[in-house]
């Protein structure tokens, strides 16, 4: 995934609020009204979050959040954005990371890193990649789940040589049944059931070996 791109991304959220932050302090407020949400989320799930609920956790004013957050949907996907921005770059630099030496170690090392997102990533069990969200993101018709592929299958390509056709597909699937794994894995557990983390590893390195082969073995 291209940098523009990112930037459109990490622009998604943005764009939906009623003032965008041009200063310093303007934007260190928006992030803790944000900071505020995603702890708001993790202890009582994303539906029953209100604009007064994050106003109270951040120290604002009812105001301060209406000055940005022209409703509580906007919250959920300006949150979900951030989210969803950080995930993309993490997982981009996870598979060029020199220390995972094929791709199907960057890969099992992704799936790590969600697996750790859902159990220390504040509002991230909740909202995951965003796709739980009813409304869809203004500026893009892609899912979470398409983003995070795309990134990852052009990296992956660039680094280990896989042909890039139908990658982003097939690491979408991977993405999606990790994900609906993880969150079974962490409804009733917040250190997540290990052995459904272990499924979804195992799943995810089955399905992906069956069309390139495994780089380990050779």
């Amino acid at each position: 995934m291209s940098d523009q791109n990112l930037t459109d991304l990490a622009s998604d959220g943005i764009a939906l609020l009623r003032n965008e932050p041009v200063q310093a302090r303007s934007t260190a407020r928006l992030a803790s009204l944000l900071d505020a949400a995603a702890a708001i989320i993790d202890e009582i799930g994303y539906e029953r979050l209100t604009t007064a609920m994050v106003a109270e956790r951040a120290g604002a004013s009812i105001g301060t959040v209406y000055r940005y957050f022209p409703d509580r949907i906007v919250v959920l996907q300006s949150l979900s954005a951030r989210s969803l921005g950080e995930f993309v770059e993490g997982t981009r630099a996870t598979v060029l990371d020199s220390v995972h030496a094929t791709w199907l170690d960057a890969l099992e090392a992704c799936i790590v890193a969600m697996t750790t997102a859902f159990r220390s990533l504040p509002g991230f069990r909740s909202l995951r990649l965003g796709d739980v969200l009813d409304v869809r993101p203004t500026l893009t018709a892609q899912s979470g789940s398409t983003v995070v592929a795309a990134a990852a299958a052009t990296a992956i390509s660039e680094r280990f040589g896989l042909p890039i056709e139908e990658l982003a597909h097939r690491l979408e699937v991977v993405i999606v049944v990790s994900d609906s794994l993880l969150s079974r894995a962490f409804t009733y557990d917040s250190n997540g059931d290990s052995k459904l983390i272990d499924e979804a590893m195992m799943i995810s390195r089955a399905y992906l070996t069956g069309f390139y082969g495994d780089p380990r073995s050779s």
